[in-house]
């Protein structure tokens, strides 16, 4: 597989590349510059499962926030820069694990000269990111448009810049929010480079419609052997996008652990609010650290057969149900108990 030839980079205490296991990667969305606020929502990420933390750097003072930041976390840093070249070398002076630059944003060679110097005398890794958003207006022109042979090229070109002034330690990252441009995109850069990959289907949209986007394309680029660290980026909060990303992963069998909760799509046998059941049972089982599967089935008359394959299951009656575990029923349990029930059982796994 294309993962398992990429070049090992390590960000912070963590590797990735060379068959490394793929991490999860955020965002956060309060102002760098508020220590507390982005502290406290990265040790919220990092309880959801969260492996590297992205923050925008666009000022002097978010940059020096950097480093009182990074005091309080546990997991790497990646200081991301747009336009002025002074805050990629102030994030990297405050200990930024990694900065995330556009070289065709930060201007003339003399500025990408004095980023890639610092982050070559601090050993920092470069994320350098394209953007289907902003493709140089020539490729646009030479592709007739926006495609994913454009993106691969600008990237490409991006990375020969920084290769050229003597600077290897890098990750790419090219993202459309057109989903089969992003794949055939990242299908042609794997072909081409043997940096790690950072994927993500970009402005993929809210909860709905961006977990569906990103669940196809980071579906397909990575059941290709493609990509080393993920990011699904939603309009919403960034913990929804850790959870997203650990059941595309373990979907795809690209990690284990972390309870799987099956259900059924409910029909007119349904006696109980099995919709309101079940997310409550998904929300709940966040907290346990078990790698099984739970069922929570809307009738008696399928259910203990359609939970057969889980670990342990829960089938509604009427004002009842019953406790299932490997298939065999265990006891019928009155309805208002079954959440609690299946909790205790969690609880005292072995």
């Amino acid at each position: 597989m294309y993962r398992d030839n990429t070049k090992v980079i390590a960000i912070g205490n963590r590797k990735i590349g060379g068959g490394n296991p793929i991490l999860i990667q955020s965002m956060t969305n309060t102002p760098t510059e508020d220590v507390e606020a982005t502290v406290n929502q990265i040790l919220e990420l990092e309880a959801a499962g969260c492996e590297i933390i992205r923050c925008t750097v666009p000022t002097l003072e978010a940059a020096k926030a950097v480093k009182e930041i990074k005091k309080q976390i546990h997991i790497p840093l990646v200081a991301d820069i747009h336009f002025d070249y002074k805050m990629a070398l102030a994030a990297m002076e405050n200990g930024a694990d990694k900065i995330r630059i556009n070289p065709g944003n930060i201007g003339k060679k003399e500025k990408i000269k004095a980023v890639v110097d610092t982050a070559k005398e601090r050993n920092i890794p470069i994320r350098v990111g394209v953007n289907s958003g902003s493709l140089e207006k020539e490729l646009v022109e030479k592709y007739h448009g926006v495609t994913a042979e454009g993106l691969v090229e600008s990237a490409l070109d991006k990375v020969k810049i920084i290769e050229d002034l003597g600077y290897d330690n890098l990750v790419i990252s090219i993202k459309s929010s057109d989903v089969l441009m992003c794949v055939k995109a990242h299908e042609l850069l794997a072909k081409e480079t043997c940096y790690p990959l950072h994927v993500g289907i970009t402005e993929a949209g809210t909860l709905y419609s961006g977990n569906i986007k990103s669940a196809v394309g980071l579906g397909i680029i990575l059941y290709q052997g493609i990509g080393d660290t993920i990011r699904v980026s939603l309009t919403g909060s960034p913990v929804e996008e850790i959870k997203s990303a650990k059941r595309i992963l373990k979907t795809l069998n690209l990690r284990k652990g972390g309870v799987e909760v099956v259900s059924c799509p409910t029909c007119g046998r349904t006696k109980i609010d099995l919709i309101g059941l079940a997310n409550q049972v998904e929300n709940m089982v966040q907290e346990f650290p078990l790698d099984i599967k739970v069922a929570v089935m809307g009738c008696v008359v399928n259910g203990p057969g359609e939970a057969k394959e889980a670990d342990i299951g829960i089938a509604g009656g009427k004002g009842e149900g019953l406790l299932i575990k490997k298939g065999e029923i265990i006891r019928k349990v009155p309805e208002e108990e079954l959440l609690f029930t299946l909790r205790e059982e969690l609880a005292n796994w072995k």
